[in-house]
């Protein structure tokens, strides 16, 4: 079996015998690692180096009747390639120009109606306590005051604090529980 570069210029050689499958075929088989590697070194991508390459071959084949000087197909298919990894690359910006930017991580809505559903319960459960240790709830986890601030505001001792929340807590736990 003859080498592809020497069929290829054989094919080129004889230019009455010039058929494009036969031609090509050889220029494919000859070059078509060496442009797909520089297409890969234009974008950085070997897929769609690939694809370039097998587009200008197939261009190439389209237009073969057209192609003046059968000695420059290499030639032109290196331009075609490099043209087209330039317009890819310039594809590439505008498509990362217009792309919609990702949005921050929100809740969903169904999220946020179960987070309403949530908080109404915890909410009804807050009323059913006494006022101290309802009170004592709101200022430790709304107010997010300290023992010692509660303590003051209230006109109670720290350990009095200590033990409102606990009991609230406990209460709202079983409320909680008996309501889920």
């Amino acid at each position: 079996m003859a080498q592809p570069a020497v069929v290829y210029e054989e094919c080129v050689a004889h230019e009455s015998s010039w058929d494009a499958d036969e031609a090509l075929t050889a220029v494919y088989t000859a070059h078509y690692s060496s442009l797909v590697r520089l297409g890969s070194l234009l974008l950085r991508d070997t897929g769609s180096a690939e694809e370039i390459v097998q587009d200008a071959f197939v261009a190439m084949h389209a237009r073969w009747n057209r192609l003046r000087d059968p000695h420059k197909a290499l030639a032109y298919l290196r331009t075609a390639v490099v043209n087209r990894c330039r317009s890819r690359q310039r594809h590439l910006v505008v498509v990362d120009k217009h792309m919609p930017r990702s949005l921050p991580d929100e809740p969903s809505a169904e999220h946020a109606v179960l987070r309403t559903a949530e908080t109404d319960r915890v909410i009804e459960a807050m009323r059913t306590l006494p006022e101290k240790q309802r009170t004592v709830m709101v200022l430790r986890y709304y107010g997010d005051l300290s023992e010692a601030e509660i303590a003051d505001t209230m006109g109670i001792s720290r350990g009095s604090v200590k033990s409102h929340a606990a009991r609230a807590t406990r209460s709202l736990r079983q409320v909680l529980e008996q309501s889920a």
